[in-house]
């Protein structure tokens, strides 16, 4: 099924499945969209967050990139970084952690576009228009597809949920901080400004 069709004016005819060219092409395109696309090939769009949700998603952006420049093991990425998983979905957190490892194996061309791995660390922030059992599930793909730590932080009921390889998820009612630890060393979330 065509989405799109040819014209002079930059337009592109794309087809299920969407290839990597194709969605990032996509993107490019609409830059006023957040786009992500499913490894089942469900083309997923964003609706933009309420100003209360943008103001939490800045302050841990924040809160991440103070700590990183401490630490210099690793790079961090907003929410308009898009990543393309092995099992071949291409999904945006709103906070990301690479090592300098990682993100320094990549080819100059990959850090340009959506570099083909899964984040270290992915925090996704809960907002009004999110459904919790979609974010549920895009958190065990995350972590399914390589991710070593990932926070799911919910405004809405106060809760963080904590994801890591081969571990039952942990579910933390009304915590004042978060600890990072081992994957993020030294970094302690402050969740006072969150809810």
């Amino acid at each position: 099924m065509a989405i799109a069709t040819e014209s002079p004016t930059h337009a592109v005819n794309l087809h299920w499945p969407l290839s990597d060219e194709q969605f990032a092409k996509l993107c490019v395109l609409n830059p006023e969209m957040r786009l992500e696309y499913s490894s089942t090939g469900d083309l997923i769009i964003m609706p933009p967050t309420g100003m209360d949700t943008g103001e939490r998603n800045a302050s841990l952006t924040a809160a991440f990139v103070v700590w990183n420049r401490t630490q210099g093991q690793g790079v961090v990425c907003d929410s308009s970084s898009g990543f393309i998983l092995p099992n071949g979905a291409k999904r945006s957190p709103d906070v990301s952690w690479i090592t300098l490892d990682r993100r320094n194996a990549l080819t100059e061309e990959q850090r340009r576009g959506f570099p083909p791995l899964c984040p270290d660390f992915v925090l996704e922030l809960r907002s009004s228009s999110d459904r919790l059992p979609d974010l549920q599930d895009k958190m065990q793909e995350y972590v399914a597809n390589g991710a070593r730590l990932g926070w799911l932080i919910d405004p809405i009921e106060r809760m963080v949920y904590v994801y890591r390889p081969g571990e039952a998820v942990e579910r933390l009612d009304n915590p004042t901080e978060v600890s990072g630890e081992p994957v993020l060393a030294g970094f302690l979330l402050q969740l006072r400004d969150i809810w």
